[in-house]
């Protein structure tokens, strides 16, 4: 894994990246879960990205996305607690897990896509990172950095949608830190520029 020296971003993401691949391979099975939490714009989607590229075992891992369950903008709570229920407890116990998507425009739920047990897992998203979930994580990840490289990244990201959420997004992401602590949670804590 090579990175561009002249993007700081990049290079932190490409050294993350190493570490939770060798956190993976340490964890010696073949459908390890890795639970990546963090601020938003912080990097947490790129670096699952990425991980799911590098993946280092023979089995794929399948990726889900906080931002494809939550329901609506006030839901970062009630999102990962239907990831914990829906998809981290089943797999956990060898079980077809099932999650239903979240149509931001329709506002209501979608369809619904499955969880193999069989198959490694990336959990990525605001709020994925609780006591509970932690119990059920092999990899526990914190991803955050300056709070406006990741306004710029998240208003670039998602555009002028996002614009008038960013404060009522960003006091969910508070209350989740002071009620679970996540960053003392994650094995692995990545700070990007």
């Amino acid at each position: 894994m090579h990175s561009r020296s002249d993007d700081p971003l990049d290079a932190a993401l490409t050294a993350a990246t190493a570490r939770i691949c060798d956190a993976i391979l340490a964890v010696q099975a073949s459908n390890p879960v890795v639970v990546i939490d963090g601020r938003s714009g912080a990097g947490k989607s790129s670096l699952a990205a990425r991980v799911i590229r590098a993946w280092p075992l023979r089995t794929p891992a399948q990726l889900i996305a906080l931002d494809s369950i939550y329901p609506g903008w006030t839901g970062l709570e009630e999102g990962a607690e239907i990831a914990r229920e829906s998809v981290l407890v089943p797999h956990g116990r060898g079980l077809l897990g099932t999650w239903h998507r979240w149509d931001w425009e329709r506002e209501q739920t979608a369809e619904a896509h499955a969880v193999d047990p069989a198959l490694g897992l990336v959990l990525e998203g605001c709020g994925a990172l609780t006591p509970a979930s932690a119990r059920l994580a092999d990899v526990t990840v914190w991803v955050d950095g300056p709070r406006s490289s990741r306004h710029t990244r998240a208003l670039e990201r998602d555009g002028d949608g996002f614009r008038p959420f960013w404060d009522m997004w960003a006091a969910q992401e508070d209350a989740h830190m002071a009620a679970h602590d996540p960053q003392n949670l994650a094995g692995i804590s990545i700070r990007t520029p």
